[in-house]
């Protein structure tokens, strides 16, 4: 019976000690935490921004049209070239406008002729008035006959300036400094003001931008521009369609005063400058970067920078109860801590509300861990903001 019982505690202290050494070699062969790449939450200098859809529009768009009719004689520009103001485009055929305008000047001076002799004749009638020689009825018909000539000089003068203006309409000039476009009609056709537009010139420099504003974010720029000195505040950069930023910035010099029912925006329009880009030459094409008409991003900058937070886009999760981001605590534990953001591009995100200072965020492995494991963090530079 002893030897019995003997064997068996013998037994039960050998399970044990195999049962300690099992659990020893699990807690031995438990894998180390993961490692995942952290940034530490600090401030930096950002620009706030928004963007839309707006179009390059230029301040002026002049169409040519003749206001006399005749054979078109001369055209004297390169289609497509950038004209100066008073530049001479078109000449239509002068000689009939030379020729009507010479007879107006022959006119005016013979009605001053006339106007002299009924002012001489006044002057003697006037003299012998008072004398047995002179005559009331004689002074009145020559004072009559020294305004009537007076009236036919200035109809005479009139029709000389509208020859001369008619005579000045057969030379068509720039009315603006702009690039011309094609000219539609051929030299040696008659034209006139019927003919509809002969060419349109375009202004170059400066360029407009049209666009339109949710009303939500008309009313949050405006309560930026408090702080910011009004529309001076306020910086506009131009995403090009092809994705390159163009290299100037523009202002924004008007928002209506209605907000439209269809779209709940407000309509705005700012002035960018529109240089010569150089290294064109003489290329037989457009030489500057926005063209009238374009369709572009338009990117509402402020013109003073503010600390924000920012992280890398792909450190922002989200899931149905909103943006959140997953943090690595000071015992090394993986947290979830909901955030506000401000804004967005495809490489950052800006955070507005969520985080504090020193808070190290996870941003790469991410799907390594979970809220209430411990992870390695290995911290790594901050993204720099953009914009």
């Amino acid at each position: 019976m002893r030897r019995s019982l003997h064997a068996t505690a013998c037994r039960a202290a050998g399970f044990v000690t195999v049962l300690a050494l099992g659990i020893a070699g699990a807690r031995a062969a438990a894998p180390p935490p993961p490692v995942v790449s952290v940034v530490v939450v600090k401030p930096q200098k950002v620009y706030q921004q928004d963007s839309f859809i707006g179009r390059i529009q230029a301040a002026h768009i002049v169409n040519l049209v003749p206001r006399v009719t005749g054979y078109l004689e001369k055209r004297l520009f390169r289609q497509g070239a950038e004209v100066k103001k008073g530049q001479l485009l078109y000449v239509i055929e002068p000689g009939p406008y030379q020729a009507a305008f010479d007879q107006a000047k022959a006119n005016v001076a013979d009605a001053q002729a006339t106007l002299d002799n009924a002012e001489l004749t006044l002057e003697r009638a006037a003299r012998l008035l008072h004398t047995p020689a002179g005559q009331q009825s004689t002074y009145d018909d020559d004072k009559a006959a020294a305004e009537s000539a007076a009236a036919k000089l200035q109809a005479a003068e009139a029709a000389r300036e509208t020859a001369a203006i008619n005579l000045a309409y057969t030379q068509i000039r720039a009315p603006l400094d702009g690039r011309i476009g094609a000219s539609t009609v051929n030299i040696g056709n008659v034209v006139g003001p019927n003919t509809g537009t002969l060419a349109t010139v375009v202004s170059q420099n400066p360029m407009n931008i049209v666009f339109s504003m949710p009303t939500r974010d008309a009313i949050r720029l405006r309560q930026r521009l408090v702080t910011q000195g009004g529309l001076a505040g306020v910086v506009l950069r131009v995403k090009l369609p092809d994705g390159r930023m163009d290299r100037q910035e523009g202002t924004l010099d008007f928002t209506s005063n209605q907000i439209s029912q269809s779209t709940d925006s407000l309509a705005m329009q700012g002035t960018i400058p529109n240089p010569v880009i150089k290294g064109l030459g003489n290329a037989r094409t457009s030489d500057r970067e926005l063209t009238s008409g374009e369709f572009v991003t338009v990117i509402v900058r402020s013109r003073t920078p503010e600390d924000k937070i920012v992280l890398p886009r792909d450190a922002v999760l989200a899931d149905q109860v909103g943006d959140y981001v997953l943090t690595v605590g000071k015992d090394g534990k993986v947290a979830r801590a909901d955030v506000k953001l401000a804004s967005t591009t495809p490489a950052t995100a800006t955070i507005a509300s969520g985080l504090a200072i020193g808070t190290k965020v996870i941003v790469d492995g991410v799907e390594k861990v979970h809220p209430g494991v411990k992870a390695n963090a290995k911290v790594i530079a901050s993204p720099v903001a953009q914009g």
